[in-house]
């Protein structure tokens, strides 16, 4: 079995350098074979200065999508080989353009021939495949210039590992937890004041006794998340003590804990959810706009911290 028929599309990187690599190869005995001193490497640039028009490095590497370092390695490379030269512009002496010498002419004019046979060459091997090798090329760039393979890869990651994590019910084992949480995320940003001291040193007289809930997101059965339901006195709910330990962002745990206390607060009746935070928090603002969450001007807040105030009405 072919290794990489065997290892599949995690070596696709490779499978398409190995391809680049027999072509590249091929490419150089091409030139051979019509006695042409060309470094298959040099085709995008010399192509581009085949045109007639002078262009800067900047400009050719633009145009073909390699860094300026690499032109400019190539320039050099030619104008070793005495196929290009360079001169001031005519409408911009500041600058410095490449244009093809006469050398570099002599050989635009002898390459014709090998343009028609590699053309044709090309399309008759196409038209004996299944597929259009160029046409899946082209759409495999658009692909990842829309959104790149690392991006994509991360969103697999993502997903795959917010199916493993867990959300439970608080249980007095986690009020270690529960605290550690919130306390790391609180005194990154600010300090602790009064109402945390409260909450996170007496969850359950603070919070649970007094009809409210505290969710726990475990993963590898370590808790790295949480979030309460704290009942107001005007009989809404405060979603309250939303905390993602950092070493395991990146999962959708935020999420996961939102749309959960969410649902927790539909299943016992609540029709109103208010929370308050900081604009600084920028993720967390983001999260609860996602969760449906609407900016409001509500009664003053007991944290120092909180600058923005969001309710979500729940039918």
């Amino acid at each position: 079995m072919d290794f990489y028929d065997e290892i599949g599309k995690m070596a696709l990187g490779s499978r398409l350098r190995r391809l680049s690599d027999l072509l590249t190869e091929e490419a150089s005995q091409i030139y051979s074979l019509y006695a042409i001193d060309m470094q298959p490497k040099w085709f995008p640039v010399f192509y581009v200065l085949s045109r007639g028009e002078e262009r800067t490095i900047t400009e050719i590497a633009q145009e073909i999508g390699h860094t300026h370092p690499s032109v400019s390695q190539i320039v050099r490379e030619m104008a070793k080989k005495g196929y290009v030269k360079e001169k001031k512009g005519k409408k911009d002496g500041r600058k410095n353009y490449i244009t093809l010498s006469a050398a570099g002419e002599a050989i635009r004019i002898k390459i014709q021939d090998q343009y028609k046979d590699v053309g044709a060459a090309v399309d008759t091997a196409m038209k004996t495949t299944q597929y259009d090798l160029w046409k899946g090329i082209a759409e495999w760039e658009f692909l990842l210039e829309q959104k790149s393979l690392l991006r994509r890869v991360q969103e697999e990651k993502k997903q795959r590992e917010s199916t493993e994590v867990r959300i439970i019910d608080y249980q007095p084992k986690h009020a270690a937890a529960f605290r550690k949480l919130n306390e790391e995320w609180i005194t990154t940003y600010f300090k602790m004041e009064a109402a945390d001291y409260k909450a996170l040193d007496h969850p359950k007289e603070y919070i649970l006794q007094k009809g409210g809930y505290i969710l726990m997101a475990v993963y590898n059965d370590e808790p790295v998340g949480t979030c309460a339901l704290i009942k107001m006195e005007d009989g809404g709910y405060e979603l309250a003590k939303m905390a993602v330990s950092p070493e395991a962002r990146g999962k959708n745990i935020g999420w996961l804990l939102g749309n959960a206390i969410i649902e927790k607060a539909r299943s016992i009746g609540a029709h109103r959810l208010y929370l308050e935070s900081n604009t600084i928090l920028k993720p967390a603002i983001n999260l609860y706009h996602k969760l449906g969450f609407k900016k409001i001007t509500g009664p003053p807040s007991p944290y120092e911290r909180a600058n923005i105030q969001m309710e979500l009405i729940l039918d």
